[in-house]
């Protein structure tokens, strides 16, 4: 059975909004330092403050690298990388280009991951590609997880939770079925209960990004209460 020091190390604490003020900050970081989670997933923007509000206490700072559409250049994103890195991201979530992908230009998404990962692994930080599974075929998904394999990222991850769907429990294990333990898998997008988060690591995801972290947290530890 899972233990609580385990569950709160799954989660990317989230708070994306585009109207996210200082006060938000303080409590998201708040809220992670107090509960151990393992970062805080935020726009890039956010980077420094969180740093600040986090020195420390042991949780990463995350990054959003062109969020939520993915629709910039290769260039745009390594450099919001590096500003981000510079700033104090310990993690990068990036979206990749899904127009690209549409298109069949898989060199560009090689180039594209391959050059993210490389500037997160000299700065010794963790990369994790967002696919954006919504609007994906499967076939999509598993040239994505291929992909992944030969540039190796920290994570693959199934959504922004801005599209049109969240993480799904097939979309996981069809990411997980294909790394394997080579890349490990992120869901994200939708996760809200105990019962969904807990059926996500069973699919095999490593890390859970949600907005309800505390709200899963309290509801285990409540439910470890009610069974002792």
């Amino acid at each position: 059975m899972m233990k609580l020091e385990q569950l709160v190390r799954l989660f990317d604490h989230t708070f994306l909004k585009p109207y996210a003020a200082r006060e938000d900050m303080e409590r998201l970081c708040g809220e992670a330092r107090q509960y151990g989670f393992a970062m805080v997933a935020v726009n890039s923007v956010q980077s420094a403050l969180c740093k600040e509000l986090l020195k420390g206490s042991g949780v990463h700072v995350g990054a959003a690298i062109s969020f939520p559409l993915g629709q910039t250049t290769i260039e745009t994103k390594v450099f919001e990388t590096r500003d981000a890195l510079a700033n104090g991201a310990d993690e990068i979530d990036y979206v990749i280009n899904i127009t690209e992908l549409k298109a069949k230009n898989y060199g560009y998404i090689r180039e594209e991951m391959r050059r993210i990962v490389e500037v997160c692994r000299e700065a010794g930080a963790i990369s994790k590609v967002i696919f954006e599974n919504c609007y994906l075929t499967d076939e999509e998904k598993r040239i994505l997880c291929e992909i992944a394999l030969e540039e190796r990222p920290d994570f693959i991850k199934t959504s922004t939770g801005f599209g049109t769907g969240g993480a799904t429990l097939e979309d996981v294990r069809l990411m997980k079925g294909i790394v394997g333990d080579a890349v490990k898998v992120k869901a994200a997008g939708g996760i809200r209960d105990l019962k969904t988060c807990l059926a996500m690591v069973e699919a095999g995801a490593e890390r859970i990004g949600t907005s309800a972290s505390v709200k899963i947290t309290e509801e285990f530890k409540n439910g470890i209460s009610a069974g002792a």
